[in-house]
C-alpha cells in the first residue's frame, strides 16, 4: 500500500495485525525438467506414448487454447486414456466435477489451460507435461510447480516445435539455466531442436488466441471509444 494509505488506515483501525504474503515460490530444485522437440503434428502421438507407461499415474497437461485442451483431451479418450479439462469455458460446476475426478482417480490426466497454472493444489501429481509452451515464461515457472507439492519430487516435459523456439529461450533466460533436451524418443525433431529466424518465431498473436494471461483461446476485444460527451457553458454546447 501507498504510505498515505497506511497512515489514513492506521487512524481508522487500532491493534490490527500486518500480513504480507510472499509470492508462490515452487521447489524448482525438487523437479526433473527436460524438453522434447518434436513436430506439432507429432505431439499428439508423443503425448500418447509417453502416457502408455502406467507409472505416470497423475499427469497434468497444459496446452496454451481453450479449443486445442478439448481436442487433446478427445484424442486421448479415442486412445483409452481417460482424461478431464478445465478451462475458462467450462461452467464452475464442471470445472469443479472435472477436479474431483482427476483427485480421487477416476482420470489420471487433466488437460487444463493456464487457468490452472497458479492456485491449483492437488497432491501426488507425478508429471507436468506442457503441450504447449506458455507465452509468458514466468507461467512456465508456476505451470510446473502443480508437481513437487509438499516435499514431493516430480517431472515437467516440455514439447516444444519449430515455432516455440524463441519461447523455449525465453523461459530459460527466465529460469537461468537450459531445460535439459530428451532426444531420445522415436518422435525427436532435429529440424525443432535447430530452428532460428523466422521458423523459430512464435505464432502471431492472432493465431495464438488472446485471453487475459491466465486462460488463453479468444482474441483481445478491441477498446470501446468513448461515446461523445456534452455539456453546456455560458448558453453554448460544445462537444468532445
Amino acid at each position: 500500500m501507498e504510505p498515505e494509505v497506511v497512515s489514513l488506515a492506521r487512524t481508522l483501525v487500532h491493534d490490527a495485525v500486518h500480513v504480507t504474503i510472499a509470492h508462490e515460490a515452487p521447489a524448482v530444485e525438487r523437479i526433473v525438467q527436460k524438453v522434447m522437440f518434436v513436430d506439432r503434428d507429432r505431439k499428439d502421438a508423443l503425448l500418447a506414448s509417453l502416457l502408455a507407461d502406467s507409472r505416470w499415474d497423475r499427469v497434468l497437461v497444459f496446452t496454451q487454447m481453450k479449443h486445442m485442451a478439448n481436442k487433446v483431451a478427445k484424442k486421448l479418450g479415442n486412445a483409452g486414456i481417460a482424461a478431464a479439462v478445465i478451462h475458462g469455458n467450462k461452467s464452475q460446476g464442471a470445472r469443479t466435477e472435472a477436479l474431483a475426478c482427476f483427485k480421487d482417480g477416476r482420470v489420471r490426466v487433466l488437460v487444463a489451460t493456464d487457468i490452472a497454472a497458479r492456485g491449483l493444489d492437488v497432491d501426488g501429481i507425478s508429471h507436468v507435461i506442457n503441450y504447449d509452451l506458455p507465452l509468458e515464461p514466468e507461467v512456465y515457472i508456476h505451470r510446473i510447480g502443480r508437481t513437487a507439492r509438499a516435499g514431493a519430487g516430480g517431472d515437467a516435459v516440455s514439447f516444444c516445435s519449430a515455432s516455440e523456439r524463441e519461447l523455449l529461450r525465453a523461459i530459460e533466460k527466465t529460469v537461468r539455466a537450459a531445460v535439459p533436451v530428451d532426444a531420445a524418443h522415436k518422435f525427436h525433431s532435429e529440424a525443432a531442436s535447430r530452428a532460428t529466424g523466422a521458423d523459430a518465431r512464435p505464432a502471431p498473436k492472432e493465431q495464438r488466441g488472446g485471453g487475459n494471461g491466465r486462460d488463453r483461446g479468444h482474441a483481445p476485444r478491441p477498446a470501446a471509444k468513448p461515446a461523445p460527451r456534452s455539456y453546456f457553458k455560458s448558453g453554448r454546447s460544445y462537444h468532445r
